[in-house]
């Protein structure tokens, strides 16, 4: 008899995944045929990006202090403590800085999307715009997703830098190392490769955490308490599908811009 929970679990998260994958096709298309609301556009992005411009900042600077303390106690058993730059800008730019930018709008932003939705859903709002004759797809989930795939790759690139410059800071106040050498390295190692992998990998987790933020949103049953299930779901979901895509385009971007 446990087979039956099973096998209904499996087909409600295949039906999910479908429910999902139209979703997002859906609200992508939506770019590309009018109306295009532009100041949903804006407003979005003035709530994903400059709201979300501190955490980013503050995730990056203390994620490259970490890097360097930790490679720099490591390296200095080798002698090689010269390459903390190294391996600071590499791993920030290729990997840390799209990964921990996507957590950290996924945990502000997927949750406010969901329960801003959720709400206009339980409050019937919803049903209102489209008894306007207004698309709630083209109006309200469109805009954001492209907001966030927009202000992601600009706080990817503000997380990279202060990660950078993070590290910078601990190699010279802390680990009392030559701040030159550091940044130098951090430059001279860098590739066209390395960067274009960096900035590649928010584009998907921007496009995953507006629209699966969106999708829970919209999908909220049984009043308040089904907000707080719709949030959760976003953002534990919008985390997990990050980290999953990052791994499958590492392992892609890696088989064409292979390591020298």
């Amino acid at each position: 008899m446990a087979i039956i929970p099973i096998e209904r679990t499996a087909k409600q998260l295949v039906l999910t995944m479908q429910d999902y994958s139209v979703f997002a096709w859906r609200a992508f298309m939506n770019l590309y045929t009018e109306p295009r609301y532009w100041s949903e556009f804006l407003i979005q992005s003035d709530i994903i990006g400059v709201g979300s411009t501190a955490i980013v900042l503050l995730a990056g600077f203390f994620t490259g202090g970490v890097l360097a303390l930790q490679s720099a106690a490591t390296l200095s058993q080798f002698g090689a403590t010269a390459v903390t730059g190294q391996f600071v800008g590499i791993t920030m730019i290729r990997e840390l800085g799209p990964v921990l930018s996507g957590i950290m709008v996924a945990g502000r932003n997927a949750s406010s999307m969901a329960s801003e939705l959720g709400s206009m859903v339980v409050t019937e709002q919803i049903d209102a715009m489209r008894a306007l004759g207004v698309d709630p797809m083209r109006k309200l989930v469109t805009p954001r997703i492209f907001a966030c795939i927009s202000m992601l790759f600009f706080l990817t690139i503000v997380a990279d830098a202060f990660g950078i410059i993070g590290g910078g800071a601990v190699t010279v106040f802390l680990n009392h190392q030559d701040g030159t050498q550091y940044f130098s390295k951090a430059w001279e190692s860098l590739r066209y490769p390395d960067i274009i992998q960096g900035l590649v990998k928010p584009l998907f987790s921007g496009y995953i955490i507006a629209s699966v933020g969106c999708f829970y949103g919209l999908r909220t049953t049984g009043g308040t308490q089904g907000v707080g299930r719709s949030t959760i779901q976003a953002v534990v979901n919008s985390s997990v599908l990050i980290i999953l895509v990052d791994f499958l385009l590492t392992r892609v971007l890696l088989a064409f811009f292979p390591p020298l």
